[in-house]
């Protein structure tokens, strides 16, 4: 856009304008959630102080979680069968309480939990076709992606599609399931262990097993990490 310094005779120019900035609106899911949370505050369900507590906590624990439940499930298998069969209380095992996540008494969005095991038959994916529920304490808040009307909508109607649109292109010999969140259940998708892993450390396993991959838009690469980019690899680990 050219620039234009012409005046109104009011003794300034355009040129004393703030730029202009598009105003965030606020959704109607944010104003529901407002009105909820000053409602159980107002009932006494919870503090203030207690929401931002358990704000500040939601946001900053990521899906390290997660990846320390799939790895140590792929190197023990009663650790496995334990987590497939009660992927609430296993969590446990691990430091992750669904009942109280923050340790400190602050509400908890405590609910089933379920752990999706992929097979060489059957790929599983997650979306919540409601709003946007997540299995928080094991991944963190969830990416913005995953809260959009278009990826909600399409998920469930054309799944192979919209893997395709992350990179992952599942064969047609395999199954697609997909798992639909709701306010009582909450899912992980546990991926298949990558071949030539059969040495690597707990750690190292941890390492590959992103966020994407236990949504199940992704599945782990022996050289991908969320943090380390393969071209930082040298193609290798």
């Amino acid at each position: 856009m050219g620039a234009h310094h012409h005046h109104h005779g009011n003794g300034h120019s355009h040129d004393d304008h703030e730029p202009i900035r598009e105003a965030p609106e606020i959704s109607e899911f944010e104003v529901l959630e407002l009105a909820v949370r000053e409602l159980s505050i107002e009932k006494g369900l919870f503090s203030a102080e207690d929401h931002r507590r358990f704000s500040e906590w939601a946001e900053n624990i990521g899906p390290a979680g997660g990846s320390r439940l799939v790895a140590k499930a792929w190197t023990d298998p009663e650790f496995k069968r334990r987590l497939l069969d009660d992927g609430t209380a296993t969590c446990a095992e691990v430091g992750i309480d669904w009942r109280d996540p923050t340790g400190k008494g602050t509400p908890s969005d405590y609910t089933y939990f379920y752990v999706l095991e992929n097979t060489p038959d059957v790929h599983n994916v997650i979306v919540c076709t409601l709003c946007s529920c997540y299995p928080r304490p094991v991944l963190g808040m969830s990416p913005d992606w995953y809260r959009t009307p278009n990826y909600r909508r399409r998920l469930v109607r054309r799944p192979r599609e919209v893997l395709a649109e992350f990179g992952l292109h599942v064969p047609p010999s395999v199954e697609v399931r997909v798992h639909d969140s709701n306010q009582k259940s909450r899912f992980m998708v546990m991926p298949m262990r990558p071949a030539g892993t059969d040495d690597w450390t707990e750690a190292e396993l941890a390492a590959i097993v992103t966020r994407d991959t236990m949504i199940g838009v992704a599945v782990p690469q022996v050289d991908w990490t969320a943090t380390r980019a393969p071209s930082e690899l040298g193609g290798h680990r």
